[in-house]
């Protein structure tokens, strides 16, 4: 059911865990033998980061479709929620790991890519509100049967 905001906000969270893929995580410059060589960390680079940014797309995509049983999809919203933060902290991990290379980087910035997974667990948190209004709306229309 596509009217339900709840129903917009996780697609909203699949299509932004989607562009994960195609855009860079991190840039940084190398000076190789006096030259200055430009490196980007992508997703696609390394199988974990893409393991998870394969479940990070898939889970909101499937819980659209949940939307006769509340509970389970705030369960697969959190659980969403939990492999979008590790996908933070590895993605972290992988960018603090590039300061003990030899030659250390001369300079480095997050870009694009790195934002996304922040406004992926904000669209995720609206659409479990969204789920959660419902699921009280439901109940107190029970009631008054």
């Amino acid at each position: 059911m596509i009217q339900r905001k709840q129903s917009l906000w996780l697609l909203l969270a699949a299509l932004v865990n989607c562009c994960i893929l195609f855009l860079d995580l991190y840039r940084w410059h190398e000076s190789n033998n006096g030259t200055d060589v430009l490196h980007q960390l992508k997703v696609t680079d390394h199988f974990p980061s893409l393991l998870l940014v394969l479940v990070m797309t898939a889970l909101p995509a499937v819980t659209v479709f949940m939307y006769r049983q509340r509970k389970r999809q705030i369960n697969m919203s959190l659980l969403s929620i939990l492999v979008t933060a590790g996908f933070i902290a590895l993605m972290l991990v992988r960018v603090s790991a590039l300061g003990s290379m030899t030659p250390p980087p001369l300079s480095g910035s997050y870009w694009v890519g790195s934002v996304l997974p922040v406004i992926s667990l904000v669209f995720i948190v609206l659409a479990i509100v969204g789920i959660r209004k419902d699921d009280k709306l439901v109940k107190s229309m029970d009631r008054l049967r």
